[in-house]
């Protein structure tokens, strides 16, 4: 007797994923546009959209009820800033009591719309880095990629050599364990200073966690600074409330850093349209090996 094989055609799943889509038009990283799914406020050909969904870029779509253009859906390139923030301003699109946002001081970009890698607090000064491509800001802050943050932290008063080691150990707080991957103390002129200067790094950035990790040490925290974000120096030259633009190499390696394929040269036209022309200018902030 012969025995027959039946193969079974599955199926290909049509379009990609909602959340994909919408990453890539710009409405937030991927956890973010999973959040206003789940939420109800993503509708696909008139139907509340749900996790897990997949569409095509010429579907209806709308988010908040606001149709999102076909055009703004499509791949778009790669765009990525640096924002040197100050203090006194949010990383919310709006805020509710009317403070200053990051949102005001950047540069209007085309079909689509910045995306935060991770936040700074109203009172944390420095480094963003801002990307109109969503899966690659989900990749940049996801704890798999171990993308370290640099931060210079002035502290009150003195620290024992035993708080720097349980800072380095670790330390509980609400929402889990966390440490500094180094803590270096900052050499300073004047030793008679109540104020001392420390850098620090973390692989992770869970919401006010620097601060966090020193004060569950009992010490107190008066000014704080990002100076690196992964493979990103905050360039000397770059004031603060300005931005600077990556070329498109440089986009191309961190791209390619975080498994992402490499685009082909854009258009000149799709560049931000008031940002500086490149970080060229003083220290690079790209640590990489250029081409």
């Amino acid at each position: 007797m012969t025995n027959t094989k039946h193969t079974t055609n599955v199926a290909k799943p049509q379009g990609e994923k909602l959340q994909k889509i919408l990453a890539r038009g710009g409405f937030g990283s991927r956890r973010e546009v999973e959040k206003l799914i789940a939420e109800g406020l993503v509708k696909v050909n008139g139907k509340v959209a749900t996790l897990g969904d997949r569409a095509f870029t010429t579907d209806t779509i709308k988010v908040r009820d606001q149709q999102v253009r076909e055009t703004r859906l499509a791949t778009q390139p790669t765009q990525v800033i640096l924002y040197n923030k100050p203090e006194g301003q949010v990383c919310s699109r709006k805020d509710e009591k009317g403070r200053e946002t990051i949102f005001e001081h950047l540069p209007r970009i085309i079909n689509s719309r910045w995306v935060s890698v991770g936040r700074l607090d109203i009172n944390t000064s420095g480094l963003l880095v801002l990307t109109n491509n969503g899966e690659l800001a989900n990749r940049m802050m996801h704890p798999s990629y171990e993308m370290e943050r640099e931060y210079s932290v002035r502290v009150f008063g003195e620290v024992s050599d035993d708080i720097i080691k349980q800072l380095k150990k670790g330390v509980k707080l609400e929402d889990g364990w966390a440490k500094f991957e180094r803590v270096d103390k900052i050499p300073q002129q004047e030793d008679d200073s109540i104020n001392q200067w420390y850098r620090v790094i973390i692989k992770e950035g869970r919401n006010r966690e620097v601060r966090r990790i020193w004060e569950a040490q009992g010490v107190q925290v008066s000014r704080l600074v990002r100076t690196r974000y992964g493979i990103f120096d905050l360039p000397r030259t770059l004031r603060r409330g300005k931005t600077e633009a990556l070329t498109w190499k440089q986009i191309n390696q961190l791209l390619k850093s975080v498994g992402l394929p490499e685009e082909a040269r854009p258009d000149i036209r799709t560049r931000p349209t008031n940002a500086n022309k490149s970080v060229s200018g003083g220290k690079s902030p790209y640590k990489g090996k250029r081409k």
